[in-house]
C-alpha cells in the first residue's frame, strides 16, 4: 500500500495544511470555549495555517512525519468554566489530539463506504487512496504521540490535571527541562534500547488503525 516519494510528499503536506493548524486551533478553541481570551487577543482562532506553523516542526512533518505546530499560549486562570486552572489546561491539552483523531476518521470515511480500497493498484485513485492513508497515519501517530505524559507535550499536562496534587506538581516542575526531556526520549533513550515510541505510540496507533480502516 505504501508508496514512497510525491505521495508521501502529498500526504504530509495535507497534514501541514490541515492537521498540525488544526490541532493548535483546537487548543485554543477549547481554551476560548472555558473563557480564556487569550488566543483570541493573539489571533489564534483562525485555521489559517501560517498562524500556526513552526518552521522547524513543518520541517520535521515534511523529513520524518513526526512534528509541531507553534504551541498555543493560554491562560488557565481565566478558564472560568473548568473547575481548576489545571482541569482547564488538561481538557485545553487534549482538544489538540483529539482533533487528529476525528481528522482521522473523516479521512477514514472514503474506505469505510467502499469508494477506496487500500489494494488498489496504482491508478488515480490507488493514489488517492495512498495519500488518504498516509495522512491517516501521520495524523493518528500525532495524536498518540502527543499524548505521551513527558513534558512539553500534551499528556503531560492531561495527566497533570488529573493527578493528585503532588504528582502534579512535580510534572509541571519539570516544565523548564521541556526541550531535554523530549530530547532524551526520541534520540537518546531508543539508542540505549529504551524505544518510547515502539511501547507507548505503535501498539495504539495499530489499534486505532483497526478501529478507522475496515
Amino acid at each position: 500500500m505504501l508508496s514512497l516519494g510525491t505521495d508521501v510528499l502529498l500526504a504530509r503536506m495535507l497534514v501541514i495544511l490541515l492537521g498540525i493548524p488544526i490541532h493548535e486551533w483546537a487548543h485554543c478553541w477549547a481554551a476560548h470555549m472555558l473563557g480564556d481570551n487569550t488566543p483570541e487577543m493573539q489571533g489564534r482562532l483562525s485555521l489559517n495555517p501560517m498562524i500556526h506553523l513552526d518552521p522547524i516542526g513543518t520541517l520535521m512533518i515534511l523529513l520524518t512525519g513526526f512534528g509541531w505546530g507553534r504551541a498555543a499560549q493560554v491562560n488557565p486562570y481565566q478558564m472560568r468554566k473548568a473547575s481548576s486552572p489545571r482541569a482547564g489546561m488538561a481538557l485545553t491539552a487534549f482538544a489538540g489530539p483529539l482533533s487528529n483523531i476525528v481528522q482521522a476518521f473523516f479521512l477514514a470515511i472514503p474506505f469505510r463506504l467502499g469508494w477506496l480500497s487500500m489494494y488498489q493498484t496504482n491508478d488515480p485513485l490507488g493514489r488517492l487512496g495512498d495519500i488518504l492513508w498516509m495522512a491517516i497515519a501521520v495524523n493518528i501517530g500525532l495524536a498518540v504521540f502527543n499524548m505521551i505524559p513527558v513534558p512539553p507535550l500534551d499528556g503531560s499536562r492531561i495527566l497533570a490535571g488529573i493527578a493528585p496534587p503532588d504528582i502534579a506538581d512535580f510534572i509541571e516542575s519539570l516544565e523548564p527541562m521541556a526541550p531535554m526531556i523530549l530530547i532524551m526520549v526520541l534520540f537518546v533513550l531508543p539508542m540505549i534500547g529504551f524505544n518510547i515510541i515502539g511501547i507507548m505510540v505503535w501498539p495504539v496507533q495499530r489499534l486505532l488503525f483497526q478501529i478507522l480502516l475496515p
